[in-house]
């Protein structure tokens, strides 16, 4: 029971750091909603969280890195998003389109490639239940 206590709220204070907006260049915003959590039974000290991140017309987050664990699946569910991780590519995702991201990569790009629609994703985090902070601005 303990351990679904200190998942409870890790994950709790993950949503509340996040559940803000967050403003882009241009002065447009992103906000960023935790959707879902829970601590995986079948792992100990691994945790799901799902975020969903809404970006106005041109907003685009800072360079950025998550939790040293993360694991994470992003989805577009709605819009285009423009995205580079690591020494990919630059890519443009449609909504129904997905990438992932490995533990400590470097998410340099990720805006809404659209300056006149919003767009929205889905991003799945699997992590350690301790990671305390789940986005990181790269310097």
């Amino acid at each position: 029971m303990k351990i679904r206590t200190i998942t409870a709220a890790t994950c709790a204070a993950f949503a509340f750091s996040m559940a803000r907006p967050i403003h882009a260049n241009d002065g447009e915003a992103q906000i960023v909603t935790k959707k879902f959590e829970a601590a995986i039974p079948d792992i100990p000290g691994k945790a799901l969280l799902a975020v969903e991140v809404d970006y106005a017309p041109g907003a685009a987050s800072l360079s950025h890195t998550h939790a040293k664990s993360a694991f994470i699946y992003a989805y577009v569910i709605s819009g285009a998003i423009e995205s580079k991780v690591n020494n990919g590519g630059t890519r443009i995702y449609r909504a129904g389109e997905s990438w992932s991201e490995p533990p400590g990569a470097t998410h340099s790009i990720s805006r809404n490639a659209s300056k006149t629609e919003p767009a929205k994703l889905l991003a799945v985090f699997v992590l350690d239940t301790n990671d305390n902070q789940l986005t990181t601005p790269v310097k």
